[in-house]
């Protein structure tokens, strides 16, 4: 009997010790995947520091690179467009004028009142009209004739609008978010077709003539006034509310900027008059690229899988189209290393399945278990419901890929400011360091919903404002978020480039 004990008691004691091994084993294997990933974690937050060193760099390249897009054509990867704007609204507009937008799927008309004292808009209606699936890929004809008709109808819905007669024509800013080289104020060529255009026999035409003959094919007496992109829009109509306002910045789903630069500046267009001696330019700052900024691994791959590698470099470090994209590689190179976020899932493995208003939610989750976090990676990724420290990680995943992009958003205005002598150093040609001028007040209106609807990318992007420009500069440099810039904006900047003033761009 006692042999027996003895025999059983040593039995246990072999199994408990070996599933003491197996545990012990799974701890430690479980440890170093771990620790693998805490590697990768460390390795992204390096590759994607941004100190104030490096922005102030990143300022300096794009202060350069605009200096060489304005010097010739070809001459920077900013392009650097001419817009034609020399003067931008005053707040003195009076009266009733329209836009029509298009870009994308969607078409808005927009009709709004001015009452003549700035930031006096009396009222505003916006018609939204979706295109029709046919009319993306059919002739031009058929798409000018059905925003003409879309127009049509909206006028004549209307009711006491007195003011117009054989004597005072409607005017209406198009916006026209396509490629386009622009020819005057309300006259662009299109260069190519985007965002699931494709019709026939209108590349290389221009945009405005087809526009105004469907008007007269519709029996309407409308006049363009203006042809723009949203951030001509975006900058007439945060120049309308504040008159400091030099430069505006679209963040959103892409990105761009403008701003009003000298004529004299301009230099691959020698001759250029206007009687404002300025003139608005397009940056397409989406395109911007420099050695200073910090790419990572993820960019390099994410570039030269999309459909327009070593393109718009800029724009898929900071844009919203691309921020979710970035995390979601992350999440998968983890996953591909080790098991903590369980097997890999076919959702893990789908291009742009998380988009960034997801990870706004996930970075912004103060819930104490992060619950948002889990939901958002069940439903998008399917991801299991894992440990804290697992959704704490992702957490700490959309902190990095954000702060990055809206630190080197905020060098890309201070680059503007920079080049046009707003920054306090005294303007591209100065060294680094304060000059004894006067700093002005200085405004960029800034639109999209990275901006207005991310409250960490909106704090992390002042906040390293302030560390480039320095406090006693930041204090003198206001950003204004603006709604609708590419409907409100064009249709006021048609009341400040009215026809029934004489051209002065020539």
């Amino acid at each position: 009997m006692g042999r027996v004990t003895v025999a059983v008691a040593m039995s246990v004691a072999v199994v408990a010790c070996a599933v003491a091994g197996v545990v012990v084993g799974r701890r430690v294997r479980s440890r170093r995947k771990w620790s693998r990933v805490v590697g990768l974690l460390r390795e992204l937050e390096e590759s994607c520091e941004t100190p104030v060193g490096r922005l102030r760099q990143v300022v300096d390249a794009m202060a350069v690179e605009m200096h060489a897009g304005l010097a010739s054509e070809g001459g920077s990867k900013l392009k650097m467009l001419l817009t034609f704007v020399d003067h931008l609204p005053t707040g003195s507009e009076v009266g009733t004028y329209y836009a029509l937008d298009l870009g994308g799927t969607n078409f808005r008309v927009i009709r709004v009142q001015l009452g003549g004292r700035r930031s006096s808009i009396l009222s505003k209606d916006v018609e939204l009209q979706p295109i029709p699936q046919h009319l993306m890929t059919s002739t031009r004809e058929d798409l000018f004739d059905f925003i003409a008709s879309t127009l049509k109808q909206f006028i004549e819905k209307e009711e006491n609008v007195s003011e117009f007669s054989s004597l005072r024509k409607r005017e209406l800013g198009f916006t026209f978010s396509f490629p386009v080289k622009q020819m005057s104020i309300h006259s662009g060529i299109l260069i190519k077709w985007t965002k699931g255009f494709a019709i026939d026999g209108m590349v290389g035409r221009e945009v405005v003539e087809h526009l105004q003959a469907a008007l007269s094919r519709n029996g309407l007496d409308v006049q363009v006034a203006v042809l723009v992109n949203d951030t001509v829009g975006t900058l007439a109509l945060g120049h309308y509310h504040d008159a400091d306002t030099v430069a505006a910045v679209i963040i959103g789903t892409g990105t761009n900027a403008s701003y009003l630069e000298r004529a004299d500046a301009i230099i691959k267009c020698q001759g250029l008059l206007t009687t404002s001696g300025g003139m608005v330019v397009n940056m397409e700052w989406g395109n911007f690229w420099s050695s200073h900024l910090p790419r990572t691994t993820y960019d390099i791959n994410l570039d030269a899988e999309s459909p327009n590698p070593n393109d718009q470099g800029f724009e898929k470090m900071i844009s919203g189209l691309y921020l979710g994209e970035i995390v979601r590689r992350v999440i998968l190179r983890m996953s591909q290393e080790s098991d903590i976020f369980g097997p890999i899932s076919p959702s893990l493995l789908v291009p742009f399945i998380l988009h960034t208003p997801f990870v706004s939610k996930m970075h912004e989750d103060d819930s104490p278990n992060l619950q948002e976090v889990a939901r958002i990676l069940k439903l998008k990724l399917e991801i299991p419901e894992g440990p804290l420290k697992v959704r704490k990680l992702v957490v700490r995943i959309c902190d990095v890929v954000t702060r990055r992009a809206a630190r080197l958003a905020a060098a890309g205005i201070v680059g503007i400011l920079k080049k046009i002598g707003r920054d306090g150093t005294g303007g591209i040609t100065s060294l680094r360091g304060r000059s004894d001028m006067k700093m002005r007040r200085t405004v960029v209106a800034i639109e999209g919903g990275l901006y207005t609807s991310y409250a960490m990318f909106r704090e992390y992007l002042h906040e390293a404002l302030n560390e480039i420009l320095g406090e006693d500069i930041a204090q003198h440099v206001i950003l204004k978020a603006t709604e609708d810039g590419s409907g409100l904006g064009a249709a006021i900047l048609a009341a400040s480039q009215s026809s029934y003033t004489v051209d002065s761009v020539q």
